[in-house]
């Protein structure tokens, strides 16, 4: 008996292996497995009435791949500033035919700014095969970049989210270990005062490291205030979840730290359907990311900055209430024998 019952947990153990790798692929690497364009939004506009049957004929050829919004030079220009398209396809009337211009934004998930820079690519030089047999040149494609992104402004964005979801579960976890090991009670006091620090301190880091990558990224006002109300609403919402279930919410906090490059920083039109529903929909990290990506390549004014702060302050509010409220009065602290094996800010 004693013999089979090392083999039976060896076995056992192996199972759970073969299902964390399982669960694991699926939050990650299967998200960028499966990734391709399915109705991703772009753009054709026409400075005159003369083009706009070559911006139809580009637009009717878009199949399941893209979904062609035809509009006014100013309106495609205005949906690409509101995120709402990934790039344009401007075409203009010149003295020797037709001059194509690929418009981009640096303040775009650079992802799908790339994909995005392919595809109005192909339909640039596609038409000049179409109307070439009608005897109109057009001209090779330009491109026009807006609110042009560095490397480091466009790595900034998920790589802070990262960091300051990271940051604040280490401080959560580690507070957690060394108060309950020593056998004492964590109030409202000691709570508040960790979560405050944590995110202080942790989104001081993450600003320094912005600041070294790059030094002419814009950290004026309103991005510090943002990545202070992430890192609240991050350490808010962990802490929260530890003071419910213990150590058992590191199961939960963990992978979703995996979620963020995997998931986060993906095109939502490049995901599967499944993986757009189930994880993306959800995940934290796509609001601060796209809410950051916007303050740090100046267009404040951008929806998902809006979005992001009503999220992020609704995840703080609703992690603080759980967070803080007030223990059982008299309750008395569990010995540290017991509790050291489920490390947990209590109250």
């Amino acid at each position: 008996m004693n013999t089979r019952r090392p083999v039976l947990v060896a076995v056992l153990l192996g199972v759970v292996g073969a299902v964390a790798a399982t669960v694991l692929g699926f939050l990650t690497f299967g998200a960028q497995a499966t990734a391709a364009p399915d109705h991703l939004p772009l753009a054709v506009s026409a400075s005159d009435d003369a083009l706009r049957p070559a911006a139809q004929l580009i637009a009717e050829r878009g199949g399941d791949t893209v979904e062609w919004r035809v509009a006014e030079p100013d309106a495609a220009r205005q949906l690409l500033a509101d995120k709402e398209v990934y790039g344009i396809l401007e075409l203009e009337a010149g003295q020797r035919g037709v001059t194509p211009t690929v418009v981009v934004s640096g303040a775009v998930n650079p992802q799908g700014t790339q994909v995005a820079q392919q595809i109005l690519t192909g339909a640039a030089n596609g038409l000049a095969g179409a109307l070439g047999q009608q005897g109109v040149q057009v001209a090779p494609p330009s491109v026009d970049t807006v609110h042009a992104a560095s490397t480091a402004a466009r790595t900034a964005p998920l790589a802070a989210s990262a960091l300051l979801w990271l940051g604040g579960l280490v401080a959560s976890i580690a507070f957690g270990l060394l108060v309950v090991r020593s056998g004492m009670r964590v109030g409202p006091l000691a709570r508040a005062t960790l979560l405050t620090s944590a995110a202080v301190l942790v989104s001081g880091a993450v600003v320094g490291l912005l600041r070294l990558w790059d030094a002419d990224l814009p950290l004026g006002a309103d991005v510090l205030g943002f990545v202070l109300l992430t890192a609240v609403a991050f350490a808010s919402v962990q802490g929260a979840l530890l003071r419910l279930l213990r150590l058992r919410a590191a199961v939960i906090l963990g992978p979703l730290y995996l979620l963020a490059p995997a998931v986060a920083g993906q095109v939502p039109e490049m995901l599967d359907p499944a993986y757009r529903t189930l994880l993306w929909s959800w995940t934290p990290f796509r609001f601060s990311t796209e809410g950051l990506r916007s303050l740090l390549q100046g267009t404040p004014d951008a929806p998902d900055v809006r979005l992001g702060v009503l999220v992020l302050a609704g995840m703080a509010v609703a992690g603080l209430v759980v967070m803080l409220w007030p223990g059982r009065a008299g309750a008395t602290p569990e010995p540290a024998s017991t509790t050291a094996r489920e490390p947990v800010l209590t109250g």
